[in-house]
């Protein structure tokens, strides 16, 4: 079982923002070996959800970015990652309820949108989000926009 958290940038502490970067380089770039810039600029207006297990340890991570940081009318839902080591273990799916959740606690009435890798498309499905456009590339790897109403 992983305990959630959701926090400002401000409220990070710095391992903690050690920690979460260091994860989702260690499964978007090195794991899948994608070369990017994951360090956006977008994190300082972000909320970021953390899944901490039972060593205090961060295995998984999403962040939420408000209206008009990437989408102009959506809010977004973004680098949603678990670790290597706990896969399998159904915590992606509580990642996305309680990501969800906070979601709709800070941004009322917003729909979400998201950049899902399209192998990923029936897990959102589980969780209400629908296919919204045609795939595409991002940073070498196929995605398909998915939205979720309130």
């Amino acid at each position: 079982m992983l305990n959630f958290v959701c926090k400002s940038f401000d409220q990070l502490s710095l391992k903690e923002l050690h920690d979460s970067l260091l994860l989702r380089s260690e499964v978007f770039v090195v794991e899948q070996n994608c070369v990017y810039l994951d360090t956006d600029g977008k994190d300082p207006k972000a909320l970021h959800v953390l899944g901490i297990d039972e060593k205090n340890k961060i295995v998984a991570y999403a962040r939420i970015l408000p209206k008009g940081q990437v989408y102009s009318s959506f809010v977004a839902i973004g680098r949603v990652v678990v670790s290597k080591d706990v896969r399998g273990k159904k915590y992606g799916h509580d990642l996305i309820k309680y990501t969800v959740n906070q979601s709709n606690k800070h941004h009322k009435d917003c729909v979400i949108k998201i950049s899902a890798q399209s192998h990923l498309i029936s897990f959102y499905e589980t969780h209400g989000f629908q296919i919204k456009g045609e795939e595409y590339l991002e940073d070498g790897i196929p995605h398909t926009a998915m939205i979720l109403f309130p």
